[in-house]
């Protein structure tokens, strides 16, 4: 309970503010509310997802502008206007979003700014939007026969507005969908690995930050009862992603606390700089320019956290609620052959780097694909897994072709994997890493968590993540940070999470690195334990001796292509292997 005393507080203190501050400061919250509202959307989008955008106030302007035409020129009532500009918004966002999010890199924002300008310039050129003039008499909300045609009875339905929008927020990024979006940021590779649609949910954080705008909009449109495209320009698009920046970009409470530092500053730097520098200017501008960089380099993480550590608002869990088990897949019968690569080749380019190999792996069985460096066994992997798609040849899984699915469509037909290369999300919790694996075991969506309607098939997906995590020896890591495991723990936490998708083939890309030789020999026998219960599993490792006391058949690749397969001690004597690849005969 103490540790929402800060909280309550907090609300307290907005509950009873129209009634005790004078109208200036009133006013001054109402914007921050707004502000925030946009910038809350910009937290979801940039900071948790990864993805920048500085045309939010053109999905602003959209808002406003659906209220002020539909009220003024037709006479629609303010809340169907709502829908409306709903409506519009999400159809205008569906398209950019589908059009910019395939960019990357610098071209994003870049993409973002584009349409964020040709949105303002259209507001101002459209004859029937009021040109650049704008448009007047949008008229005054009615909630229950109650007029709200001052600043303080409009200032509760936006601050009701924007605690709703964070308690929504907070509940979506608490979730399966929520672990999905932050999975953006730990690169599309792995997400789509875990089975998570990488494109839709990008479109998804993009449609609800617009859709936040929009209402932040109508909000503005019938507290102004006015609106000319101005308040919708770059500046302004550029200014709310500061507010989110400054206040904490991957905090939900950062966009409260970022909107409120940049509103109350900016206001009183207008009134103070030209006092200071003896003339009127936008010396305001200039502070702000000098303040971003101070913040990139010295609070990269925003006030938020800050401010956390000092007054935490809740603990973080330490439990985890017994929950009914997820469906289990069954596993077929030992003997099976589950995969099967027939001819692959893979090319970039002029470099060939596979090419004609030819290996199966059944159910209950170890195959161990070993060779030099660069001798294409993780390429090999790769487009066993879907990642890469084959040049030619084919790959079958479990009878069905699968070498033209993307590899979250594979991921859900029952193969899981890990990297060479550790990919998990470092300040994520070793739980909520592990859950991520099961995300394909989950059927709940964006507006269910939402509004928290799946509280118990996320405590299964947390259940299940838990019993991964104790079957392979880390169940007393739970709640510690991913990124502060050692690389040993971190290869098994791999395992784990893939372990949560519930696979009948697993391919292990050198699990063994960097691992000492009791958590060697623990590996080893958490695989027979593994093979026993009739799962298949495909190994890439350098270290032979643990290879030869573990695999049931060996692959041996050089240059690309297999030179020898058969029985670990058969595969030890054979001279091309111990030329190639051991030494030489001698």
């Amino acid at each position: 309970m103490k540790q929402r005393i800060p909280l309550l507080l907090f609300l307290a203190l907005i509950g009873v503010g129209p009634a005790v501050l004078p109208e200036f400061h009133v006013t001054l919250l109402n914007y921050i509310g707004l502000y925030s509202i946009v910038a809350l959307g910009l937290v979801l989008l940039t900071g948790v997802g990864g993805l920048t955008s500085f045309g939010q106030a053109a999905f602003v302007g959209l808002g406003a502008y659906a209220t002020g035409y539909l009220t003024t020129a037709h006479a629609v009532s303010p809340w169907l206007t709502l829908l409306a500009g709903l409506a519009v918004t999400a159809a205008v966002a569906l398209v950019l979003g589908v059009l910019t999010l395939r960019l990357s890199g610098h071209y994003l924002p870049l993409g973002t700014i584009a349409w964020g300008i040709s949105l303002y310039f259209l507001f101002g050129n459209l004859e029937f939007l009021g040109g650049h003039t704008g448009l007047t008499g949008i008229p005054v909300l009615e909630l229950f026969g109650w007029k709200l045609d001052t600043g303080r009875e409009f200032y509760y339905l936006i601050w009701l507005v924007l605690l709703g929008a964070v308690l929504a927020t907070q509940n979506l990024l608490d979730s399966r969908e929520g672990r999905a979006i932050r999975a953006l940021k730990g690169g599309g590779l792995m997400a789509e690995a875990m089975g998570v649609d990488t494109a839709r949910v990008k479109i998804v954080i993009f449609l609800i930050a617009a859709l936040f705008a929009c209402v932040s909009g109508w909000l503005y449109a019938h507290l102004q009862r006015f609106v000319n495209p101005t308040p919708f320009g770059l500046a302004i698009g550029i200014e709310y992603l500061f507010m989110a920046v400054v206040g904490g970009a991957a905090h939900v409470w950062g966009a409260l606390v970022g909107a409120g530092v940049i509103t109350v500053l900016k206001q009183w730097l207008q009134d103070l700089l030209p006092k200071i520098f003896g003339q009127s200017g936008n010396f305001e501008v200039i502070f702000f320019g000098v303040l971003l960089v101070l913040v990139l380099q010295r609070a990269r993480e925003g006030i938020w956290p800050w401010l956390r550590r000092l007054v935490p608002l809740r603990s973080a869990q330490r439990h985890v609620a017994a929950a009914e088990p997820l469906p289990a897949r069954q596993m077929p019968a030992p003997g099976t052959v589950l995969l099967e690569v027939k001819g692959a080749r893979k090319a970039f380019g002029g470099l060939v780097a596979n090419n004609d190999m030819n290996l199966s792996v059944k159910a209950g069985e170890v195959m161990a694909l070993i060779g030099p460096n660069g001798a294409g066994k993780s390429t090999m992997f790769n487009c066993i897994s879907g990642v890469d798609p084959v040049t030619a040849g084919e790959i079958r899984f479990l009878g069905e072709r699968v070498d033209a699915l993307a590899s979250r469509q594979i991921a859900r037909r029952g193969m899981g994997r890990t990297f060479q290369h550790v990919r998990l999300l470092p300040t994520m919790s070793v739980l909520e890493n592990v859950a991520l694996g099961a995300h394909l075991r989950g059927a709940k969506g964006v507006l269910s968590s939402s509004l928290h309607l799946e509280r118990a098939e996320e405590a299964r997906h947390l259940a299940e993540a838990k019993r991964q995590l104790e079957r392979v020896g880390l169940g007393g890591h739970l709640f510690e940070e991913a990124g502060s495991l050692p690389l040993g723990q971190q290869r098994i936490l791999e395992i784990a999470r893939a372990l949560a998708a519930d696979p009948c083939l697993l391919l292990l890309d050198e699990p063994a690195a960097g691992l000492r030789y009791l958590e060697k020999q623990a590996l080893a026998e958490l695989l027979r334990r593994l093979r026993a219960q009739g799962m298949g599993i495909l190994l890439v490792e350098h270290d032979m001796d643990f290879v030869m006391g573990l695999a049931d058949r060996v692959v041996v690749m050089e240059f690309g292509e297999k030179i020898a397969e058969g029985l670990p001690e058969e595969v030890q004597k054979d001279p091309v292997v111990l030329e190639a690849y051991l030494g030489g005969v001698e």
